[in-house]
């Protein structure tokens, strides 16, 4: 007679719970396999799962059963009955092998996991997105893992991740065999035979297990034969991973987590780590798990400095080869990072140990990451059909850890689940290709900002987590090349070739110079026959831009006997009003020669890129974009820095600060929010200019080619020379400081004389004398500009509606009259509370922290999705760049060519020219986001700095208290107005596109 299962005692139960706390992937297979036969129980699938339940039917097992129940009681699985028959084999162990492998049983497949390895060694900490964290606690984490996203944690160790997941998988009857390795496909050798697989070691029993679907999730470095990758290569990029101790100690309790800073916006941490340690890094990550884990990016100059690279070799994978690595030198410098980074409150550090008894520090190269061209194929042969799909870092690689890879690869583990379910239920082989593919194109772009909002309802229904998608993307004519009969033929290994050919088309040089003649027809002394000395007096480049925006320039005030002076306010109204960066200078244009035409044919091309679109002249606002912005933010810098100049030219570091007024709140465009721009400035002189030789480099003084040309401050130069004369930092058009004293480039953080951020604004005071600065002057002057600001009776002003910026909390005792509220456009904001309200609500501080977290988290992920295609942008220009040279060669050549070929070599110089200026406008909207970032983190710590003031009670504040606040009130205004200008940018940019 059996022993109930509830009964004090019962070893089933001792079994179960040593079973639930199993810290290991072999104790815990051990555990299971105990159980089963402590139980009788044999088999596997859902079979194997009700078994369990009827059998463990105690509370703690039972509380565990309530929540697989209601996971596989959803309709999609048709009660485990949905792809029943079908015989899968998933290969790999890891979070997304496991994932995928649990949707398959949910769904009646008999599910066949095989993994190489027979231990979970991965120390290192995953970011949880909301949904993955809703996703697993569903699957009953906390009942495996007690501290499973416990208050503000939202981060797991994979190795944690795997064990949760293998549990639910066992005990949905996932068959699971460690030490099995998968080396590739055997096809059925008759018509009544199934595929199989070659396995190592070939005594394996499942080497005669036949399936019908075969799921990889083995990682990047293995895919099976048919599938073609595709390959981004961005700039060098080297990270570093490492693991220390975690001994829970209060001390280390109390250490914040960095939920990711980047040099991006936050330049300061990084220099200062720099000055103190010698340590370069881009961005670093601090998590705390089992372990401390960190992980940073390096420079290589860095690491070479630093003596953790030996020696600077080209080849990547030399250069990181175990025997060009200083191990002690690379374990002193992720040490000392993370002492830095933690400003060394955590105790003594003491490494934790890889799966090979090694310090746990890894360094590796995510220069170069790839992602499969498809997510699925169907083989045949001898008539047994094969249905393949990828899930992981297989399907598509991910190049930061920060929950994107997890994220993403659990959603692809759903996609992959509603394909073979779709493939069970009959649906014809070409449509499940093609639905596969359709759904696949919207994954690399997932985010928690971009998928449904309501992750309760997620299921492995893409329209459950896909806004709008469309399953008919992609046809299934379209996926004839992913149905393979017979042997495949396709080199898995090769890499598409995506670098861009210079035999695409382009613009025609002679339409070019049509559509320059009809532009410039009928105005006087203009006669456009050619790229040459037609454009020498200025006259002609005038026309065509009065043509299209009259608003700019007054075409009969210009003087035609200064060729230098037309030519110049010609540039400069391109450059600071349509956006159009300077190829040649105001003297080469005055002189212009046949010889110099291929310039001027390139630069001309760039007003038919931008007007072409209108037939007719365009309106203030058609133009404006992210090129534009960037220059006239750049232009406002620096008349910002000479009016300081001229103010204060010689400031003495020891004088106190004086109050001053704030400053009329205006756009980047010169005028106030809502106005009209003004009516067409008077032609200026040109400003002077240095650099008269295009051709020449201002940093470096050689030979800088068409496609290699940037300019600013009307020099010209290699984009790769436009680096911070102190530290070397590569400079980026619209976020670089310019001094015309000395006539050198800096970052904004190394600039002689620092500017402030501040836009192009009006001098005079914007409140009434007496006002100034106090905290009611500005008070009123946001509520001037953004009537979003409202009162609450008890709180006092926040800023609640405008588009992403946070709230910010002022003191009643600022406010006259606190006790009622204003008029009409008061809110009541009872859903925040008070700042000086500690006891009243004991749980704002954690709240305040978890905002902030999130906030941080959100800011870091979007630096570094940003960096990696400035990178990726900046790879690309090199090759256009290369090929630009090549052809601009040719097209010299003081030898002869016929008339046809150079026509055609300019067509291909024009068509990389556009190629180089739809990258350099994605960059320029990318620059942007990087000033959204570092406004938004400068709110970040002035917020943080100003509730520190405001949670002192006033009776306790000293004078330097109480200016120290006026003061972060000042900045803290400031930064608001800059970002919501960002804000209306980025609105006028889309209004203008759609018009287009």
């Amino acid at each position: 007679m059996s022993v109930p299962a509830d009964e004090p005692g019962n070893p089933a139960h001792a079994i179960f719970e040593r079973f639930l706390r199993a810290g290991e992937c072999r104790e815990v297979l051990g555990c299971f396999v105990e159980l089963c036969q402590q139980l009788g129980l044999q088999g596997s699938g859902l079979q194997l799962y009700h078994g369990l339940k009827a059998a463990l039917n105690y509370w703690n097992a039972k509380a565990l059963w309530s929540k697989l129940d209601k996971k596989a009681g959803h309709k999609d699985y048709d009660q485990g009955t949905a792809c029943a028959g079908t015989k899968c084999l998933v290969v790999g162990a890891g979070p997304c092998g496991l994932r995928a492998a649990i949707e398959l049983a949910l769904l009646g497949a008999r599910v066949v996991l095989l993994e190489k390895r027979d231990s979970f060694s991965r120390n290192n900490v995953l970011h949880l997105w909301p949904f993955t964290i809703h996703d697993l606690r569903a699957l009953g984490a906390k009942k495996f893992y007690g501290r499973f996203c416990t208050g503000t944690l939202d981060h797991i160790s994979i190795r944690q991740l795997q064990l949760i997941l293998l549990k639910v998988a066992l005990l949905l009857g996932v068959e699971v065999h460690i030490n099995v390795k998968f080396e590739g496909l055997v096809p059925p050798t008759h018509k009544a035979g199934g595929w199989q697989a070659v396995l190592q070691p070939s005594s394996s029993p499942l080497t005669h297990y036949e399936f019908d679907i075969l799921i990889s999730a083995g990682g990047g470095k293995f895919v099976p034969e048919g599938f073609k990758r595709k390959e981004t290569r961005g700039k060098l990029a080297i990270g570093i991973t490492t693991n220390f101790i975690n001994r829970h100690s209060r001390a280390e309790v109390e250490v914040a987590e960095i939920s990711g800073v980047a040099r991006i916006y936050n330049q300061k941490f990084f220099q200062n780590l720099y000055n103190k340690t010698g340590i370069d890094l881009e961005n670093i990550v601090y998590y705390k798990d089992d372990t401390h884990y960190f992980v940073m990016t390096a420079k290589k100059q860095s690491l070479l400095k630093k003596g953790v690279i030996l020696q600077d070799k080209a080849d990547i994978e030399s250069l990181l080869s175990p025997e060009n690595v200083n191990w002690d030198a690379l374990l002193s410098y992720a040490k000392e990072a993370a002492n830095f980074s933690t400003n060394y409150c955590l105790p003594e550090l003491e490494f934790a140990l890889n799966h090979r008894d090694l310090p746990d520090v890894d360094m590796f190269d995510f220069t170069c990451m790839t992602r499969s061209e498809n997510a699925a194929l169907v083989r045949e042969h001898n008539g047994s059909r094969l249905l393949l799909g990828l899930v992981g870092d297989c399907l598509v690689e991910p190049f930061w850890p920060l929950g994107t890879g997890v994220a993403r690869g659990f959603l692809a583990a759903f996609d992959a689940a509603w394909m073979v379910r779709r493939w069970a239920a009959g649906t014809p082989p070409l449509e499940v290709l093609a639905e596969r593919e359709s759904i696949y194109q919207h994954l690399s772009q997932t985010s928690p900002d971009n998928t449904n909002k309501n992750i309760s309802q997620y299921s492995i229904d893409p329209a459950t987590r896909y806004p709008n998608i469309n399953l008919q993307a992609i046809k299934a004519s379209q996926v004839r090349d992913l149905y393979l009969v017979g042997t495949v033929e396709v080199d898995s290994k090769r890499k598409s070739d995506n670098r861009l050919s210079i035999a695409a088309p382009g613009a025609v040089s002679e339409e070019l110079l049509s559509w320059c003649q009809a532009s410039t027809a009928g105005y006087p002394g203009v006669a456009v026959t050619n790229f040459s000395t037609s454009w020498t007096s200025g006259l002609a480049l005038c026309a065509l831009i009065h043509h299209f925006r009259p608003d700019l320039v007054d075409f009969d005030s210009v003087d035609s006997q200064d060729a230098i002076q037309t030519n110049q306010i010609m540039l400069d109204i391109a450059e600071q009003e349509l956006g159009i960066q300077p190829v040649l200078s105001s003297v080469e244009m005055a002189t212009m020669t046949e010889p110099d035409r291929l310039d001027l044919i390139t630069y001309l091309s760039h007003f038919y890129q931008v007007f072409r679109t209108s037939p007719g002249p365009l309106s203030p606002c058609g133009t404006r974009g992210a090129l534009l912005f960037l220059s006239k933010l750049q232009k406002s810098r620096n008349l910002a820095h000479k009016r300081a100049q001229v103010r204060n030219p010689h400031p003495d570091p020891h004088d106190t600060p004086k109050p001053c007024p704030l400053p009329t709140l205006t756009t980047p465009f010169g005028f106030a929010p809502g106005a009209t721009p003004a009516c067409p400035p008077p032609l200026q002189p040109p400003r002077e200019r240095t650099g008269e030789n295009s051709d020449a480099c201002y940093f470096c003084g050689c030979r800088v080619y068409i496609l290699e040309r940037a300019s600013a401050e009307g020099r010209f130069f290699h984009r790769g020379c436009f680096q911070c004369r102190r530290c070397g930092a590569t400079l980026r058009l619209g976020d670089y400081a310019f001094d015309e004293e000395d006539g050198h480039f800096y970052c904004s953080l190394h600039y002689p004389h620092p500017p402030s951020m501040d836009l192009a604004r009006d001098e005079a005071s914007a409140l009434p004398d007496g006002e100034e600065c106090t905290g009611l002057g500005i008070v009123k002057e946001l509520v001037r500009i953004f009537p979003s600001w409202c009162w609450h009776h008890q709180h006092g002003w926040a800023l609640t509606e405008a588009p992403g910026l946070a709230q910010l909390w002022l003191p009643r005792q600022e406010v006259p009259g606190a006790g009622t509220d204003p008029p009409a456009r008061a809110t009541i904001l009872s859903q925040y509370p008070d700042l000086r309200e500690e006891e009243k609500y004991p749980t704002w501080k954690r709240t305040l922290a978890r905002r902030a977290r999130e906030s941080q988290m959100k800011r870091f992920c979007r630096a570094q999705a940003i960096q990696r295609r400035l990178e990726e942008i900046e790879v690309t220009f090199r090759e256009l760049e290369q090929q630009g040279i090549k052809l601009e060669k040719l097209l010299r050549d003081e030898n002869e060519s016929p008339a046809d070929q150079q026509t055609q070599w300019t067509n291909q110089l024009l068509y990389l020219v556009q190629k180089k200026n739809n990258l350099m406008t994605e960059e320029s909207d990318l620059m942007i986001a990087v000033q959204e970032l570092k406004l938004e983190e400068q709110q970040c710590q002035l917020d943080e700095k100003l509730r520190s003031y405001m949670n002192k009670e006033d009776t306790l504040k000293t004078p330097e208290d109480e200016k120290a606040e006026q003061e972060i009130l000042k900045q803290l205004v400031e930064v608001v107005n800059k970002r919501n200008i960002l804000i209306q940018l980025q609105e006028e940019k889309r209004l203008s596109e759609l018009q287009a």
